[in-house]
C-alpha cells in the first residue's frame, strides 16, 4: 500500500526516507576517511605526495589523538607511565613548533595541516609498529631468547631509519628540496622532536 494512503501525508515519507539518506552518508564519510588515510600510510612507502592530500579536521584531530595515545603506550612500556606522558606531550608541544617554525621561515604557512597531518599519520604508523616490537620484546624475555637485545636494537634502528626516510621523503616532495637537504631536515625533526623532550625529562 503507498505510504499517502495511510494518512500521514509526506512529512512521514521523508522522515522515512532519512535513515537511508544519513546512512549513505555515513557510509560515505567513513569510505572518504579510510580512502584518505590508505593515501597518507601510502607515503611510508615513498607513494602519493602530501601536498595533494587536503585533510578535513576531523581527520587531523583523530591523527593527533591517536598520536598521543600511540605514544603514551609505547612510553608507558618502557619507562614509568606518568613521565613518559609527559614526553610525549612535549614531544608534540616541539613537532608543532618544528613545523611552524619551518613554514614560516620558507613563508609555505598554507602547507601547514597538510605537512604536520602527513608526518603525524606516518609516525602513528611507525609507533603502532614499535608497540609491537615491544610485545615482541616480552615474548622474548619471557623465553629467555639468547639474542633478544641485539633483536631489539635491531628492530629500534631499523623503525628509527625507516621514519627518517619518511619524513625525509616528505618534505622532498612537498617542497621539491634535493635529497641531502629533506634528509638534514628529517634529522634536525627528529632530534628537536626526541631529543630536546628526552633531555628535559632527565633533568
Amino acid at each position: 500500500m503507498p505510504i499517502r494512503n495511510l494518512g500521514f501525508g509526506s512529512g512521514y515519507t521523508k522522515l522515512l526516507c532519512k535513515p537511508s539518506a544519513a546512512l549513505r552518508f555515513f557510509l560515505s564519510t567513513k569510505t572518504f576517511t579510510m580512502s584518505l588515510l590508505i593515501k597518507y600510510l601510502s607515503l611510508c612507502w615513498f607513494i602519493n605526495n602530501p601536498a595533494d592530500l587536503v585533510p578535513p579536521k576531523s581527520f587531523m584531530w583523530k591523527t593527533v589523538a591517536f598520536y598521543l595515545v600511540s605514544g603514551c603506550i609505547v612510553e608507558g612500556l618502557i619507562a614509568d607511565p606518568a613521565d613518559g606522558s609527559l614526553e610525549v606531550f612535549l614531544r608534540t608541544i616541539m613537532a608543532f613548533t618544528s613545523i611552524a617554525t619551518l613554514l614560516l621561515i620558507i613563508r609555505k604557512w598554507q602547507y601547514f595541516n597538510q605537512l604536520f597531518t602527513a608526518i603525524f599519520v606516518c609516525e602513528n604508523f611507525i609507533m603502532t609498529l614499535a608497540i609491537a616490537a615491544e610485545a615482541l620484546d616480552f615474548i622474548m624475555v619471557m623465553n629467555k631468547e639468547e639474542y633478544r637485545e641485539e633483536i631489539s636494537i635491531g628492530l629500534a634502528v631499523l623503525l628509527v631509519g625507516w621514519y627518517l626516510a619518511i619524513v625525509s621523503y616528505i618534505l622532498r616532495q612537498m617542497f621539491s628540496y634535493r635529497m641531502s637537504i629533506s634528509i638534514i631536515l628529517a634529522f634536525g625533526y627528529f632530534v628537536l622532536t626526541y631529543g630536546i623532550p628526552m633531555l628535559v625529562m632527565d633533568i
